[in-house]
């Protein structure tokens, strides 16, 4: 479990230097899809972490195999609202990284990926990335708090 926690911060490091470094010199819609993968990336190492700690202490019985499949069991279990919204954010960004897509604007401040998702045009900015980012930022809080009864040493 510790070890899931160490890669979801070094991937949320990736992000952050995504987004504040590289998106700003780079303006391309394929920044705005690698950063949604690392994002993507962080949520799967947050989750792991958090299912860890409840299977150490006897919560769950065992972890499913799918990525999907342990964030549905992980919004079963939670009860804060706002982590649950967190899954719903990372499953959604796993199902959009799957339809296509549009670039609009690149090189300029509003370079926007349009996706048809699910049947309706949705537009990823940089606006709409830093949301995205703020919310991994907080479900890590989440995931430090759960954690760090078993982390020996301060992160």
């Amino acid at each position: 479990m510790i070890e899931s926690y160490k890669q979801a911060i070094e991937e949320f490091k990736r992000v952050d230097h995504l987004y504040f470094v590289t998106l700003k010199y780079t303006r391309t819609v394929d920044v705005l899809r690698s950063t949604v993968e690392r994002l993507i990336s962080t949520y799967q190492h947050a989750v792991d972490a958090v299912l860890k700690c409840m299977k150490e202490e006897k919560a769950i019985p065992e972890l499913p195999d799918s990525p999907v499949a342990r964030a549905e069991l992980l919004k079963e279990k939670v009860t804060e609202e706002n982590i649950v919204n967190y899954l719903d954010t990372y499953l959604m960004l796993r199902r959009l990284m799957r339809f296509g897509y549009t670039k609009r604007e690149e090189y300029r401040r509003h370079v926007t990926m349009v996706v048809d998702f699910e049947g309706e045009p949705l537009n990823v900015d940089i606006d709409l990335l830093k949301e995205y980012y703020d919310q991994a930022r907080d479900m890590l809080r989440y995931v430090k708090s759960k954690v760090e009864s078993y982390v020996d040493e301060p992160t």
